[in-house]
């Protein structure tokens, strides 16, 4: 059965950090591509950051470049999301995704990720 798993959400301040995890298993091999998305309320799911297969290469939104940092350990099959300097606009549930590939032609298009796990609320207060 393929499952990904976010864990690490919560309630933080403006200005707060969170480490968001996303930990794999099932046919989803460690080598996959990996993506993170954000949904706010009333809004349109977003494109938040993506890494290739061996974290050679990593993609970001403008709105969380140099806030926020992806990352992976393959090893343990897990995803993970840094994210410093948080803004109250940051408040959504946040997705891990996984490509069936190890890499991205389009990192930011959701239609890129075959596997979706059921997100983490983030909430940032001001």
């Amino acid at each position: 059965q393929v499952q990904l798993v976010e864990s690490g959400g919560g309630l933080v301040q403006v200005g707060d950090s969170l480490r968001l995890s996303c930990a794999a298993s099932g046919r989803i091999i460690s080598s996959n591509a990996k993506g993170w998305f954000r949904q706010a309320p009333g809004k349109e799911r977003e494109f938040v950051a993506a890494i290739t297969w061996n974290g050679g290469s990593t993609y970001y939104a403008d709105s969380v470049k140099g806030r926020f940092t992806i990352s992976r350990d393959n090893a343990k099959n897990t995803v993970y999301l840094q994210m410093n300097s948080l803004k109250s606009e940051d408040t959504a549930v946040y997705y891990c995704a996984a490509g069936l590939g190890s890499w991205l032609v389009q990192p930011n298009r959701p239609d890129e990720y075959h596997y979706w796990g059921q997100g983490t609320q983030v909430t940032v207060s001001s």
